[in-house]
């Protein structure tokens, strides 16, 4: 893990002036037992790092900024160590180990002989051009669907926090909230106004979640998650996704809602332009978890992501060293993320959508679309089922009674009740199953209409013998989490009650050669046909 410090009375390096001379000089090659390439320098606003040839060094500054304290070397030291154990659960690829700075800041020596004048962290480099913030436009659905998947895996997997302390609390989830908005208006008067909406929207939302905050807390959402989730801190390693540089320094910063820390992530691609893919990331992470209670608090969350980022600007802008362009720019991505967070602050006209049809017919192929199209939320039978079954997606639940009239009464009902509560949260839910009763889509449409938001069948059909040809083929496509088989299929046949003339004229039929009418779907969602 690194050397211990051989002399307790050693003074490390304790002030910026000091760290500043000490990088220059590891600059040097004679710094280096080991020689090698050139070395190349980056830093950040509480890191210096030093690029040497396949591998990277992480100095600490030495600061007291109020939410981390590096002044002293061995403070330095446990967040080095903190830094190490916490990026190992997501990347023990990159982070290596620990490094001892020996001898002196003018003749130091990097895992050298010598009293020890500070700490680094050791890590394997990878291409910054690989870092997802720069391939926005290259993420496939593939990709954004695979690190959901990650991210969720991770999530279960990390501890949940002691229900005695404080993380997780309506009162610590607002704080850090209060302090960028305090921080942007000390830095940024000119964004008064801007601001003064702000803190009222999320000092009401924090009134208004106060209840579900508290659930969530007891419930073990709050987890000692990565903190600063986000495309910059996500690369393309040999063609899958690693995430990297977790929050070491604050605890309160990564022990908080499993929502908050996705929230960065779907706040960045939504801000970049690509809802499609925050969409997708969203409805991939909630399908493997099943936190679709998470929605309520994801806006809280997101808002809170994005004034992150407009403080860091608002930050900047007092800063002396920017040319006039410069100071332009960060004025501009200022105004951006203020606007941004804004937006994400208007209320949202959430629907409910079914998809109607006999399995084969193609319902969760299209609705697995649907999300990036509408900024939907899609929930799947297939998938609901098994979970309450307590078995994997990927395991067959036929014998497990998975096609029963006991098990899909229950199924119906979950789904329902999640259809509620995306609907509840300003979301538009697409809800994926049969839907083959009229008293199935009657309860639905009753969701819709006790919640006031339109209602729409999207009816999904082929003809028998294509039907019969997509059940045998998907039955080995490996992420395949439908059951249903020929027997399944042909008991649906007998079961299929067709629609009454009123949900005909909620209805969007989709055939082989009649593709899905976008235009009718979204003005059926919009709520501008009449009936919807």
């Amino acid at each position: 893990m690194g050397l211990v410090n051989p002399r307790r009375d050693t003074v490390g390096v304790e002030t910026l002036e000091q760290h500043e001379a000490l990088v220059r000089s590891l600059m040097r090659a004679e710094s280096w037992p080991q020689g090698g390439a050139a070395r190349r320098r980056i830093d950040t606003h509480i890191s210096s790092v030093i690029l040497a040839g396949d591998l990277a060094y992480k100095l600490k500054k030495p600061l007291d900024l109020g939410f981390l304290d590096f002044v002293d070397l061995e403070a330095r030291h446990q967040a080095c160590l903190e830094e190490l154990r916490l990026n190992r659960r997501l990347a023990p690829e990159i982070y290596l180990r620990t490094c001892a700075v020996t001898g002196s800041i003018e003749v130091p020596r990097m895992d050298g002989d010598g009293p020890t004048i500070d700490w680094a962290v050791c890590m394997r480099r990878f291409d910054p051009d690989a870092i997802l913030s720069n391939l926005v436009d290259r993420i496939d659905s593939e990709l954004i669907e695979s690190l959901a998947g990650e991210v969720a895996r991770f999530h279960a997997a990390i501890d949940s926090c002691d229900p005695a302390a404080s993380f997780g609390s309506p009162d610590a989830a607002y704080a850090p909230m209060a302090q960028n908005l305090a921080s942007i208006r000390t830095h940024a008067p000119r964004a008064a106004d801007a601001l003064r909406a702000l803190a009222a929207w999320t000092a009401a939302q924090r009134r208004r979640l106060d209840a579900v905050l508290q659930t969530r807390k007891r419930a073990g959402h709050i987890r000692e998650c990565h903190g600063d989730l986000h495309l910059g801190n996500v690369a393309l390693i040999e063609g899958r996704t690693v995430v990297f540089d977790a929050i070491e320094f604050n605890p309160s910063l990564r022990w908080i809602d499993t929502i908050s820390d996705i929230a960065f992530l779907t706040m960045d691609l939504q801000e970049r332009a690509r809802p499609d893919l925050a969409y997708r990331f969203l409805n991939r992470y909630l399908q493997y978890g099943g936190d679709y209670q998470g929605l309520a608090v994801l806006r809280f969350y997101e808002v809170y992501r994005a004034l992150v980022r407009a403080k860091i600007a608002a930050i900047r802008c007092g800063q002396d060293d920017l040319d006039p362009a410069a100071r332009s720019a960060v004025h501009a991505e200022l105004d951006a993320y203020l606007a941004f967070a804004q937006g994400l602050t208007m209320p949202q006209q959430g629907a409910v959508i079914i998809m109607r049809g006999v399995s084969g017919s193609g319902k969760s192929h299209l609705s697995r679309g649907l999300p990036d199209m509408l900024r939907a939320v899609c929930l799947r039978s297939d998938l609901e089922r098994k979970r309450l079954l307590g078995i994997a997606p990927g395991l067959d639940a036929t014998e497990h009674g998975a096609y029963s009239a006991a098990l899909t009464g229950q199924t119906y009902s979950r789904l329902e009740l999640l259809a509620r509560q995306v609907v509840d949260a300003g979301y538009i839910a697409v809800v994926d199953a049969t839907f083959l009763k009229r008293t199935q889509r009657a309860r639905f449409s009753g969701l819709a209409e006790s919640l006031r938001v339109p209602f729409v069948i999207i009816d999904c059909d082929a003809a028998p013998e294509v039907l019969r040809q997509r059940i045998l083929d998907r039955r080995s496509e490996s992420d395949n989490v439908s059951d249903a088989d020929l027997a399944v299929l042909a008991m649906q046949f007998q079961g299929r009650e067709p629609l009454d003339p009123d949900e005909a004229a909620r209805c969007i039929p989709v055939r082989p050669d009649r593709p899905l009418a976008v235009d009718r779907l979204q003005a059926l969602v919009a709520g501008r046909v009449q009936g919807a």
